[in-house]
């Protein structure tokens, strides 16, 4: 049997997404001080008021594709921020090369980690998984994360969505992550904390000659014949059981006899 290669999402499955959230916030107003002075508590009650003008641009992806988006929201975040510092405006260039060592400064010093996802990255490393991640976000802040939790070397290609320009969640993402790995979708197994992902369920019910890549959805970790068994009609307390019975710290000792058992 071909060695699946293993795409993993950061945010929801290496990462814990409200820690990364709330440490992101703490040390945004540290990070800017670094760069341009200031108070930390300036710059952050500066970014809580452009980000919140930025949500309806980030929730409807207003941009033709994710290049554009992100390329946009960076310069206006830099630009909003010190404009409500009462800073002189920074050139384009500048305030992209603010927002590059922000948000490298930044992720490198989150700490949010799912407890036992670095244990897992290194078994599946052992057992000889090519690992690759697959993340919405910036490959910059994945690089951050995974420098933080002493991980980035177990991992070839940081796939975050600029480097697709794709946004994730449509079939180009997974399609341009899979030809640019060199890897045949059966090959794969994608590991991702929203139903979202299963773009490549979608598209096989569309194609019946495409065969769709093989999913496990983290909060419920379990997959049988490609179609997600999720828990939905259950009691929100029944889902949460199942959920901590699945969490990471129970999936890494046995993620080998996982995915050896998937069809």
């Amino acid at each position: 049997m071909t060695q699946l290669t293993v795409f993993l999402d950061v945010g929801g499955v290496i990462n814990d997404k409200d820690q990364q959230a709330t440490q992101w916030q703490r040390l945004v107003g540290s990070s800017f001080v670094v760069l341009l002075g200031g108070s930390a508590e300036g710059w952050t009650r500066a970014n809580r008021l452009v980000t919140e003008r930025l949500l309806e641009l980030e929730s409807v992806q207003a941009m033709a594709n994710f290049v554009s988006f992100y390329w946009t929201y960076q310069l206006k975040w830099v630009r909003g921020m010190c404009a409500l510092q009462n800073m002189p405006i920074p050139s384009v260039e500048e305030c992209m090369d603010l927002a590059y060592r922000a948000n490298t400064w930044i992720s490198r010093r989150i700490r949010a980690a799912v407890p036992g996802a670095a244990q897992a990255v290194r078994l599946l490393y052992s057992q000889g998984y090519r690992l690759h991640t697959a993340s919405g976000s910036c490959s910059i802040e994945v690089a951050g994360y995974l420098e933080g939790m002493g991980v980035r070397h177990y991992f070839g290609r940081l796939y975050g969505a600029e480097l697709i320009n794709a946004f994730k969640q449509g079939p180009q993402y997974y399609e341009g992550i899979f030809a640019d790995a060199g890897v045949r979708p059966t090959e794969a197994l994608v590991v991702d904390d929203s139903v979202e992902a299963s773009v490549g369920r979608r598209r096989s019910e569309r194609e019946p000659s495409w065969s769709a890549p093989r999913f496990i959805l983290s909060k419920t970790r379990y997959l049988v014949s490609g179609v997600w068994l999720n828990y939905q009609h259950r009691s929100n307390n029944e889902a949460d059981a199942i959920s901590r019975k699945m969490a990471w710290n129970a999936f890494a000792p046995g993620c080998t006899k996982l995915l050896n058992t998937l069809p």
